[in-house]
Parts: C-alpha cells; structure tokens; sequence
C-alpha cells in the first residue's frame, strides 16, 4: 500500500462526517441508525444516498446545489472517498457525510422510512452472468432499499453501460415498478439538470472515450412489491 493511501485512511479517520465501522461495531448496533437527522444533521430534511460514491464528487456537488437536503456518500474505496470527505470539509459542507462500508450491509446504517432518494452513479456493471447478483439494482439489492427507503423514494442511475441500463429496465419491468423517466443519451435528453451539470471522474473518462451516458429514475414500491 502506497503512502499516499496510508496518508488518506489517515486523514479519514480525523474527519467527524467520515463513517467506517467495523464489524464487530456493527454488530452491536451503528449508533446513527435511526438518528441521522437528527444526531448528525441537526435538521429533518430529507436524506439522500449516493451509492458506490468513488471520490464523493457527485455527493459534494448536490449537498451544495440542495442545502435543504442531507446526503450521505457510500463506497468501500477510503482512498477515494477521501477526496469528497476534504472538499466537504473544506468547503465546511453540514450537510454532507460519508460511509465505507460495502453496500450489502447498508441495512445496518439506516432503519425502515430513513432515506428519501437514493442515487447509483456509474457502478461496476458486473457483466458477467455469476455476479448478476451483485449488480446494484438487482432484485436482492432493491429488497435491500426497501427495508431503509420511504414509500416514495426514488431512485437514480447514471451508467455509460448500455448492458447494465437494460438489466435495470427489465428488473423494473419485471417487478412492476414505477419508470419515471429513462434516456439512452443525456446530451440529447437530460432529463434532470442535476444528471448533466455535476460530472464524476468515471463520467468524464467515459465521455473521453466516446461512450453516451445513460440516465433513469424510478420507484421502488409497485404493486404488490414491498408490502
């Protein structure tokens, strides 16, 4: 491991909106569960997760676009996490924590009715058929949301793979969810000014290489899911 990275698991540890417990912590119960708004907060707006955050610039950027709301970044890379953690800090953003964890456990960080918008930014697309599973907007993962989500929580994706954009449509289709909107090319059809104005590290790599971002929301409560 490289200094660098020791330097910033370092730093996380210093920062009082940076989260990562243990398992042996979990295990007796992550002390915010329940609390976020009210014991890091300090308010009672919304609460919006951005998932597998990388560097937390996506995060950074609509905690300071929407002061009214409260994000939280998760992802399991320190590393990277760093850098959205320090901009935060730096900018003296209250509305703005972040996790690692890995993001099968995010049960344990929030309770029933917790979160209210849930964004998935450019994920491991997990292309092969073994690991279908462990795509973030698989069946498991979405019973996952549901157990910390409000009824009316949405849910974005922003992807560059085409692949994964149509496993999330059919899984939708297929568990008769809510589609709010779907685009295969946000230059054409944002949709959202959120999805074009705030660009990750990953984002910007893929649009060097040509690639068209795609974009969806939808909800995750249709009928007879989730009651």
């Amino acid at each position: 491991m490289t200094k660098r990275k020791l330097d910033r698991f370092a730093e996380n540890e210093t920062f009082e909106h940076f989260f990562q417990p243990n398992y042996y912590e979990l295990s007796k119960g992550f002390a915010l569960k329940g609390k976020w708004k009210k014991d890091f907060f300090g308010n009672d707006n919304p609460v919006v997760l951005e998932l597998g955050c990388g560097k937390g610039e996506f995060t950074v950027g609509l905690a300071q676009r929407y002061p009214q709301k409260n994000f939280i970044g998760v992802d399991i890379k320190g590393a990277r996490m760093w850098r959205g953690a320090k901009t935060a800090l730096e900018e003296n953003l209250k509305n703005v924590a972040f996790v690692r964890t890995r993001i099968q456990l995010i049960e344990h960080f929030f309770t029933s009715g917790e979160v209210s918008e849930i964004w998935i930014t450019f994920p491991d697309p997990q292309p092969q058929k073994p690991r279908i599973r462990k795509r973030l907007t698989s069946p498991g993962f979405l019973d996952r949301y549901r157990k910390i989500c409000s009824r009316n929580c949405i849910i974005h994706l922003k992807t560059d793979n085409t692949m994964f954009f149509d496993y999330t449509l059919e899984t939708i289709k297929d568990q008769n969810l809510p589609l709010y909107f779907h685009t295969y090319d946000v230059d054409k059809n944002p949709g959202s000014d959120d999805v074009v104005t705030i660009n990750t590290y990953y984002e910007m790599l893929f649009r060097e290489q040509g690639e068209k971002i795609k974009y969806l929301r939808f909800g995750l409560f249709g009928e007879g899911v989730g009651e």
